[in-house]
């Protein structure tokens, strides 16, 4: 945490100084007269130097300015009480408290859509998390970049200009609509029809090959998709800065395959490559027809990332189901030595109907993101009729995204349409409308608040929970980030809006005639509007003007 950062150092220093080597961590406090607590010495407790090390604390604590008041527990834990006058005079610049250094260079990897397929909802966490996390890594000041990973190639390519070229369709004539109905029809041929099999296995391999009038297919196809998936992100407010696909990588894997070779780190074993890793299950790096899979692709990815960019960190957002596959990708690179960047897998659960059961279309078909949004969309024009279209879709985003995020992203949730879209309950309407109550309170006032300042001398209850509430932004930013879990920011973000809106209920503020009162409500509000845009930001939510 920035403004503790001297504090954590010199504890820390302290103990090095006997020999101890520990990470000093701040943990945010539900006590009621504290904000943080460190819970480092309850390890320590029967150390003989204990009581030396207790000393040494209480004499750099009285020393912070920025700590109030502290005690320790008879388990040796530390309660922690800020000066919010301190504090709050160190948040003129929000995001430079919480700049990270060194910076670093991220790739997040996620979406994964397939070409001729929609956008369905088993994408929409792996799009909100990954957003989430690529703002927030941004705002901490890292450079980044996510990718979309496009599934453009390999054996669904070739089923699908199979089926075309079977049932004599006219390429230049097809619409995306077309391509989402041929996409499972030559899915299901390719696994019922041998010799519909056989011949989109010899397309694949002319794939391969470049065959010129089936790349000119493919790259047709991969026209009209990608063109339909970003209309779809567009709906969402998602975007990417990189569109690469495997077809970008396919002509790496030859070379790399033929390298691990050499280097006696894969062997041929009934015409599949097989890394010699002691592994259980064994991993698996070609097929025994020489064809690649997920694992082929994504090794050769990090291949190309790295001659591509200088990237220190990556981070595949991809549900938990697929835990093994990347395990296998991870030992892998490290085995075939590619490098000694970092990589993770942040996984999650799956949004599911109200019975818990994955989201079909009443066919059984998985439903589409387009489709969705424009459920939820007019449930909120159903509830907000006198709002524009852009707000009510502002709205709808927010409540596809807050309703993601503020569940922890390992769990499984149940997509909930009435609940999500309620004004009093813990989503993205009620912070939405706080934020507007809000600006419209600053508006209102004609008050230039950022030239005044808090009167700490005549706050009342409401005031106080809700300044202490401003101190645990870094605690809860710098849990979301280093964690890769935006749900803190969300549950915080109500956490706020919660107690903003209990003091504009206690009292109609501007009409307050304790000048000073009023210009402490003010000051607070606006506090609590930086506050509010900054979580709406890192999650992704973009605020509206008016509800």
């Amino acid at each position: 945490m920035y403004l503790l950062a001297n504090l954590i150092n010199s504890l820390e220093n302290s103990l090095s100084e006997r020999g101890i080597s520990e990470s000093i961590t701040i943990r945010s406090s539900n006590l009621e007269n504290f904000d943080f607590q460190i819970n480092n010495l309850v390890k320590l407790e029967k150390s003989s130097d204990i009581k030396d090390i207790e000393k040494s604390f209480s004499k750099i604590l009285d020393d912070e300015p920025i700590i109030k008041n502290f005690e320790f527990t008879k388990n040796y834990f530390i309660n922690l009480e800020i000066n919010i006058e301190i504090y709050l005079s160190n948040q003129e610049n929000l995001i430079e408290n919480i700049k990270v250094l060194p910076k670093k260079n991220i790739i997040l990897d996620y979406g994964g859509p397939n070409i001729g397929k929609p956008l369905h909802v088993g994408h929409l966490r792996s799009l909100n998390i990954g957003r989430s996390l690529y703002n927030m890594n941004k705002i901490a000041g890292h450079n980044v970049s996510n990718d979309i990973h496009l599934g453009d190639w390999g054996m669904p390519i070739a089923q699908i200009i199979c089926y075309i070229n079977e049932n004599k369709i006219d390429l230049e004539g097809i619409k995306i609509e077309d391509l989402e109905e041929i996409y499972p029809k030559a899915s299901k041929l390719y696994h019922q029809d041998e010799n519909f099999k056989s011949t989109a296995q010899n397309i694949n391999k002319e794939l391969n090959e470049n065959k010129d009038d089936l790349i000119k297919n493919w790259k047709f196809l991969k026209e009209i998709s990608v063109k339909a998936i970003k209309q779809t992100l567009s709906l969402l407010d998602h975007n990417f800065d990189l569109w690469m696909g495997e077809s970008d990588v396919n002509y790496l894997i030859p070379k790399m395959i033929a390298d691990l070779k050499d280097n006696e780190k894969i062997s041929l074993d009934n015409g599949a490559y097989i890394s010699n890793l002691d592994s259980e299950p064994k991993i698996l790096i070609t097929k025994s027809d020489g064809s690649y899979l997920y694992l082929t692709t994504d090794l050769a990815t990090v291949l190309n990332r790295k001659k591509e960019n200088d990237v220190d960190k990556t981070l595949y957002i991809v549900d938990k189901r697929q835990k093994l596959h990347f395990e296998q990708l991870f030992d892998s690179i490290k085995y075939f030595e590619f490098g000694e960047e970092e990589y993770t897998h942040v996984e999650f659960g799956t949004l599911n109907d109200l019975n818990g059961n994955p989201f079909k279309t009443r066919d059984g078909d998985t439903k589409k993101l387009t489709d969705l949004f424009e459920e939820t969309l007019s449930k909120i024009q159903n509830i907000n009729k006198d709002l524009d279209e852009e707000t009510n879709k502002l709205l709808t985003n927010t409540v596809l995204t807050f309703s993601d995020l503020i569940t922890n992203r390992k769990t499984d949730y149940k997509f909930d349409l009435d609940k999500f879209t309620n004004i009093n309950g813990k989503t993205g309407i009620y912070i939405q409308y706080a934020f507007v109550r809000a600006k419209k309170l600053i508006q209102d006032s004609n008050i230039d608040v950022a030239n005044t300042d808090v009167v700490f001398s005549d706050l009342d209850e409401t005031d106080h929970l809700l300044l202490r509430s401003f101190l645990k932004f870094e605690y809860y930013f710098n849990q979301a980030l280093n964690n890769n879990e935006p749900h803190h920011l969300a549950d915080y973000l109500y956490e706020l809006s919660n107690l903003f809106n209990s003091m504009y209920q206690n009292e109609s503020i501007l009409e307050n005639k304790n000048e000073i009162k009023k210009f402490n409500k003010l000051k607070i509000t606006n506090y609590f509007l930086n506050y509010s845009k900054l979580l709406m930001e890192s999650l992704g939510i973009r605020p509206v003007e008016k509800m």
